[in-house]
């Protein structure tokens, strides 16, 4: 591609693409520079979205240790999430993209067809461990633009007092019907129910796909009988009071502070709780999104890839994949990952940290069966998609459209 019409590309892409609004990411907000890379190729800059990690993080220098490795000195810049997506497309603009960029998974996509990122056909990343499901996040127009560094996803905490008081064997979940009687019979014990996001934003449509794909349904049809039923589901929840009109408002912050005053008997929320949860006061579990008729439901995947963006001199590629390799191989995702309270993207090692961390498996569980949401090639598409979804929840769970007319309007508008 020549450079006026990749120039061309990523002014249009600037201006549009960048709709996707991280919400799973187990990160800390922060600030970076715009650091460029020194001149000489004996440095080698890393941009990643984790600025709570300094010098000192074992993070960082784990960093180190791949550059000395690969012969190279490493020089990193952590940026806030929100923010890296822009500063990585001004940087490919201007020529001066970092070596290796660590970026969340959602915006992969745009990266890929913005054409910032090297393919892993021409980078030469082995992905050949990575679970399927994970690395479809990373993939646009039948190519692979980097790897995945963990993930994590949604899944139901139950209290196990509230459960018990309620009569509720929590072995007894296993599809809709089964949690919704589950959530009838807490009522009926004085408790509440169940908490979740549906909050106006890319966190209610996080917090609304396992449901939705749960049903069968698939983003491309939004008006999808199946997908009526996961909007009726929830619908109805918040119609018997099983579920709390706040929800409209709640992030999943506050949806977990709700659960975390001990009267719910579940929370949808995400893996970057666990901390919170053993805090909590109370004996709680971990249960995988059922789907509609049973099994586990697809849960939208958080979590970064690595990924080698396009450069002039593409001999830089080679020490490139080095580092990049250094920070996906088998021994550091184990460390990296615990560090970030992620899932790793390789069966591998997901047995090392359920072997490790027993709390840990109905997350595997949960991460085996997620989608990326960018996956089945919807690319820059999602976000478009994204946001007539949550419009729709929005209006139905606040009762000014049945589901059906909601979902019927967002169809439209998606298209």
């Amino acid at each position: 591609m020549n450079r006026s019409s990749r120039h061309r590309r990523l002014t249009a892409t600037v201006l549009t693409a960048l709709a996707v609004t991280v919400t799973a990411t187990a990160c800390s907000s922060g600030s970076g520079s715009t650091d460029t890379k020194d001149a000489g190729s004996g440095t080698y800059t890393i941009w990643d979205p984790y600025p709570q990690f300094d010098q000192s993080s074992a993070w960082v220098k784990l960093l180190d240790q791949c550059g000395t490795k690969a012969g190279v000195k490493v020089k990193r810049t952590g940026f806030d999430t929100s923010d890296l997506g822009n500063k990585t497309l001004l940087a490919a603009q201007q020529g001066n993209s970092p070596d290796v960029l660590i970026v969340d998974n959602p915006v992969v996509s745009t990266l890929a067809e913005a054409g910032v990122l090297t393919t892993t056909d021409d980078n030469k990343l082995d992905t050949s461990k990575v679970d399927p499901n994970l690395l479809a996040a990373g993939q646009s127009g039948g190519k692979t633009y980097g790897t995945p560094i963990g993930a994590n996803t949604l899944a139901l905490y139950y209290n196990k007092d509230v459960l018990k008081k309620a009569g509720v064997d929590i072995a007894s979940v296993k599809d809709w019907n089964t949690l919704t009687a589950a959530l009838a019979k807490v009522k009926k014990a004085g408790k509440k129910g169940i908490t979740f996001s549906a909050i106006g934003t890319e966190e209610g449509s996080f917090q609304f796909l396992p449901w939705f794909w749960g049903s069968g349904a698939k983003l491309t049809a939004l008006d999808s009988a199946q997908a009526v039923s996961a909007l009726s589901l929830w619908k109805g929840w918040l119609k018997q009071g099983y579920a709390p009109n706040s929800v409209l408002n709640n992030t999943q912050t506050t949806s977990w502070q709700e659960f975390a005053t001990g009267d719910y008997a579940f929370s949808e929320n995400g893996t970057w709780q666990l901390a919170n949860a053993k805090k909590a006061g109370f004996d709680y579990g971990v249960l995988p999104i059922p789907g509609a008729t049973g099994g586990n439901a697809a849960a939208p995947t958080g979590g970064e890839f690595v990924t080698i963006p396009v450069q002039k001199d593409t001999a830089r590629y080679a020490t490139s994949q080095k580092l990049a390799s250094c920070l996906t191989s088998t021994a550091n995702l184990y460390t990296t990952d615990t560090t970030l309270s992620y899932v790793a993207p390789t069966g591998e090692v997901q047995d090392k940290q359920a072997a490790a961390n027993a709390e840990l498996k109905p997350w595997v569980a949960a991460v085996k069966a997620a989608k990326g949401r960018t996956s089945d090639d919807l690319g820059t598409k999602y976000p478009k998609i994204s946001e007539q979804m949550w419009k729709a929840v929005q209006s139905a769970l606040s009762g000014s459209t049945s589901p059906k007319d909601a979902l019927s309007t967002a169809q439209a508008a998606a298209k």
